[in-house]
């Protein structure tokens, strides 16, 4: 099995780069691709999914974005292509600051996850995440998004500014502040 490789980006497409080591080229499925550039020296963090129709190396340009995809793809319904594409769009930190905060809105922005599967990832990977992260109402984000549904916002609205919130340990009253004051700053903005 393969931990990383070593050497030149030769080739990219839009999922993809092919890493040469030792002059054989590696083909392998990223979630950043702009993190490597053609013709430059990377280090590539791997991971080799096997199934049984298809066989391929996913890989990572940090050993943390490695650890969120192999925490992705342990929850129940996540596979391989799911799990780099939801980290396309964010960060280690921020996944599980999400996921320590109950935060289903941000992660259903995450390409490939709805509902369902952001509480599932949530319900599987808080207990993986220590003691003091696990506070908290594990319904509080929904709480503040029914509480300003009532105040008149429009749902699409309310979950574009609770998917940029992750307050982790944070109050139902810290969160409605936050998503308040974001609510404020997009409504002047758009005056």
């Amino acid at each position: 099995m393969y931990f990383s490789f070593k050497g030149k980006i030769i080739y990219r497409e839009k999922d993809y780069v092919v890493i040469e080591v030792n002059n054989i080229g590696y083909q392998v499925y990223v979630s950043h691709i702009d993190d490597f550039s053609v013709g430059n020296d990377a280090t590539i963090y791997l991971y080799n999914v096997v199934r049984e129709d298809e066989q391929y190396l996913a890989g990572f340009s940090s050993i943390d974005e490695k650890k969120a995809f192999e925490s992705l793809i342990s929850v129940k319904g996540i596979g391989p292509r799911t799990a780099l594409n939801a980290l396309s769009k964010t960060n280690s930190s921020d996944l599980f600051n999400a996921i320590a905060s109950n935060n289903i809105a941000y992660l259903k922005k995450l390409p490939g996850i709805g509902a369902k599967a952001a509480a599932q990832i949530i319900l599987d990977l808080k207990g993986q995440l220590t003691e003091s992260d696990q506070k908290g109402n594990p319904k509080q984000y929904e709480e503040v998004r029914s509480a300003l549904k009532n105040l008149g916002f429009k749902v699409k609205i309310i979950d574009d500014v609770l998917s940029q919130i992750n307050i982790v340990n944070g109050t139902n009253e810290e969160i409605m502040r936050e998503a308040l004051k974001r609510l404020r700053k997009d409504y002047v903005k758009n005056c």
